[in-house]
């Protein structure tokens, strides 16, 4: 079966990712030099790398040509300001995308950083809704990195642009360590945005929810089981969140974790068929 990562990340700290230095554990140049032979031994083919914090136009740019270079790359969720989303494209006159890089192929999301924004509202701003039109209008998936309290703001913003393609990140990063109330606030806030159809979940960025020493699979088992309920298989897909991941977790355990808390039944969905579809990747 094929297994698509659908969220990792590579970063070079000569470049930014200023926020790195909150998190020395992991504050270092992360390449694909890296990750390959990760993938290698997990048995993971293809991967979508998403932008990384560091907030800058070059960086779509940068991975594009990563995603030219690198076979296990399927495509690429890169950095935009949502209120001015101007993502190189190929018909774009004013694209700084040399000629040999096929963007259409690569660029397959975008995503800002809503989860530093201190409005539970910003998503619903009208400048806001006026970049997701515009991204939908290019075909390509809105990754949410958000937080709970943002997550009604989400919901409004799936309902108002019903021809984007939305993809939440780490299920709205739940409060796994807060057990049974950490479960029922992140319910009751989530389930207006998964009745809404045009949006996906990624089962990524669980294990830095949890408490990074001690969780188990049991931890997790309530939120993807919920995620599952609420989303169903068909909507859900799976991430590592590759090297955030490691702060508390191998890339390995983390897998075999999903594997094990889902049904056999389900893994060509989320390992595979989900992905494919949201981000509209060839099949191979």
């Amino acid at each position: 079966m094929t297994i698509i990562d659908t969220h990792h990340h590579l970063w070079d700290l000569s470049k930014g990712y200023a926020w790195l230095d909150e998190v020395p554990a992991i504050r270092r140049t992360f390449t694909m030099a890296d990750l390959a032979p990760i993938l290698a031994e997990t048995g993971v083919t293809r991967t979508i790398l998403v932008e990384g914090g560091r907030c800058q136009e070059s960086e779509v740019d940068e991975f594009l040509t990563l995603a030219a270079q690198h076979d296990q790359i399927a495509g690429v969720v890169g950095w935009c300001d949502i209120e001015d989303p101007r993502l190189p494209d190929d018909g774009d006159p004013e694209s700084t995308a040399s000629p040999e890089q096929n963007y259409n192929r690569y660029l397959v999301g975008a995503r800002s950083q809503i989860q530093g924004e201190s409005d539970p509202e910003y998503l619903y701003r009208p400048t806001v809704l006026a970049g997701l039109r515009t991204l939908a209008r290019r075909g390509i998936a809105f990754d949410l990195v958000v937080r709970v309290d943002q997550l009604k703001a989400c919901a409004a913003a799936a309902a108002a642009t019903p021809e984007l393609t939305f993809v939440l990140d780490h299920l709205g990063k739940p409060s796994i360590r807060d057990g049974a109330r950490g479960l029922a606030e992140w319910r009751a806030a989530i389930e207006p945005l998964a009745k809404q159809p045009n949006v996906f979940a990624k089962l990524s960025g669980l294990v830095t929810e949890a408490d990074h020493d001690s969780w188990r699979a049991a931890d997790l088992k309530p939120f993807v089981d919920t995620a599952l309920d609420l989303f169903g298989p068909d909507r859900l897909m799976f991430g590592s969140d590759w090297p955030v991941c490691l702060l508390a977790s191998t890339y390995q355990r983390w897998l075999d974790t999903l594997r094990e808390l889902l049904d056999p039944s389900l893994h060509q969905a989320v390992f595979t068929e989900t992905a494919t579809r949201a981000y509209k990747l060839p099949r191979t």
